[in-house]
């Protein structure tokens, strides 16, 4: 079984559904300095004046789009059970002169070509942020929301991605791949604090409370080859995930398929940064996050754009950022 695998199956088990059998006692979620009512954590810290002061401050039209294509045979945690991406079609010209479905008749149906697609995937597949119910802790979810009296057959009554906002923010790459003089970072590299200090320096940024926060592991370059993306994954450490949480982060991105170095790094696997962030820190998270272009023209920062779909009770959804640079 490979590394990742394990790993990864680990980690789900400490997922809010089950974690109460898995995790020390010592581990529990963190409460919301926004009240108990409180389900979308630190992006409380967006308003129309934090807004408004990134939105006056970019200085290029050229857009950077962040979000990766969805295609059949993309990376995804097929390995894990989970419903691979998967289109097809609804609706044809063809099938549409054939069944007449709006009774229109041959004619009519052979002018206007018609056609419609259906999809089905996991929530989390390809570009995509984690809504705070994603992982939990000893049966509890960020701020305390019981997983027995708050996810119910049709998703989350509490935390769903649905209560998210549109995120505008200023946006911050850290391009720890360029920092080590390499094209990808190692198989299986945990990030350490070290790495995201020196990458900050040398690249004449400073982590500030409220940014968006791109790390870019190099990965990207091998999504097109999904059994060579997703195993062995360089990316987080506990520890390094912290480090930025402290700084005010909102949203910690990383170009690879977990966040999460694979595998893990943590002692026993207790407490990925999965849970660290989302259950502990209330630091959303997104995976598969498209840094290619901006690392080729180094823009560190910019003004970052971007929101998840409505999924009402969903612990996760795709969404398509995008960066602007700002002065």
């Amino acid at each position: 079984m490979k590394p990742l695998l394990l790993s990864l199956i680990a980690a789900s088990a400490l997922s809010a559904a089950g974690a109460a059998a898995a995790t020390p006692s010592t581990e529990q979620v963190g409460l919301s300095p926004w009240g108990p009512a409180d389900e979308i954590g630190v992006l409380n810290k967006l308003s129309p004046a934090s807004t408004l002061a990134v939105l006056s401050r970019i200085n290029s039209g050229k857009v950077y789009d962040l979000s990766v294509e969805y295609f059949v045979g993309m990376p995804s945690y097929y390995f894990l059970g989970q419903p691979r991406y998967q289109i097809w079609n609804v609706h044809t010209p063809q099938g549409t002169i054939v069944d007449d479905p709006t009774g229109l008749g041959k004619e009519k149906n052979s002018l206007v070509t018609y056609s419609g697609s259906a999809i089905s995937m996991y929530v989390h597949t390809g570009t995509h942020i984690d809504a705070l119910s994603h992982f939990g802790l000893n049966g509890l979810i960020y701020n305390g929301h019981r997983t027995d009296e708050h996810l119910g057959d049709r998703g989350w009554r509490k935390s769903g991605v649905e209560k998210y906002p549109p995120i505008i923010a200023r946006g911050v790459l850290l391009d720890v791949a360029r920092y080590k003089g390499v094209e990808v970072l190692p198989a299986a590299y945990g990030i350490t604090v070290d790495d995201l200090k020196q990458t900050a320096a040398a690249q004449g940024v400073t982590v500030e409370d409220g940014d968006v926060v791109m790390v870019r592991t190099g990965r990207m370059r091998w999504f097109r080859e999904a059994e060579k993306y997703m195993h062995d994954t360089p990316g987080l450490t506990r520890e390094s995930a912290n480090h930025l949480a402290d700084r005010g982060a909102i949203v910690i991105g990383v170009d690879n398929i977990s966040t999460d170095v694979g595998p893990s790094k943590e002692p026993n696997n207790w407490v990925p940064v999965h849970s660290s962030m989302l259950s502990q820190r209330g630091v959303p998270i997104m995976q598969n996050v498209n840094l290619e272009q901006l690392a080729e023209d180094r823009v560190y920062k910019f003004a970052w754009i971007g929101a998840p779909l409505k999924l009402r009770g969903a612990d996760g959804a795709p969404m398509r950022p995008i960066a602007l640079p700002i002065r």
